[in-house]
């Protein structure tokens, strides 16, 4: 079986990462090898929520726009509630695998489970933290999963944009994810 690679890429807010996706997209990248992770508000002043009618879903709160435009191109999504981090919306390929390991109580060694979706991707424990950083901090997280061919061009075409930060992880977790 051949290893998935990733890409991760941080934005310090959502045009930005919105903006990427789209490249992206316009260069044919698989919208199932991608994933966005961020919060859903950016005050708590606003009432934020979502509902859904068939394939249709409207989101509020001032980022509503946004999450509601992305939704549209992903393969499914969730909203959570992570501790410490806040309310966050994640789509694409990720949201199964957060969902998957909560339903299977997989989160183990005081991760989230995001975290544990992460570290499951082989992003090491110093990344996934950097990560659930940047979101506590309302940024927002561009990923890309597959093979090194596909993470390359990825990659090239993240670094043509306005993000903080891009790590390129190798898909192999090390082997306890718990402080020792």
């Amino acid at each position: 079986m051949d290893t998935t690679e990733s890409v991760v890429a941080i934005f310090a807010d959502h045009t930005a990462a919105e903006a990427a996706v789209k490249k992206l997209a316009a260069a044919h990248f698989e919208m199932k090898n991608l994933s966005v992770v961020g919060k859903g508000y950016h005050s708590e002043e606003k009432v934020m929520g979502f509902y859904n009618f068939g394939e249709r879903v409207t989101f509020w709160g001032s980022r509503g726009a946004m999450w509601g435009g992305l939704w549209g191109l992903f393969f499914g999504g969730l909203f959570m509630t992570l501790p410490v981090v806040g309310s966050v919306v994640v789509l694409g390929a990720l949201a199964a695998m957060v969902v998957s390991g909560i339903e299977s109580a997989v989160v183990v060694g005081g991760a989230s489970a995001l975290g544990a979706a992460l570290y499951g991707l082989g992003i090491p424990k110093n990344s996934v933290i950097q990560y659930e950083t940047a979101l506590k901090a309302d940024g927002f997280l561009v990923m890309a999963h597959g093979s090194a061919a596909d993470i390359a061009r990825a990659r090239a075409i993240l670094v043509t944009t306005t993000a903080a930060s891009i790590d390129t992880h190798d898909g192999k977790p090390s082997l306890v994810l718990a402080d020792a």
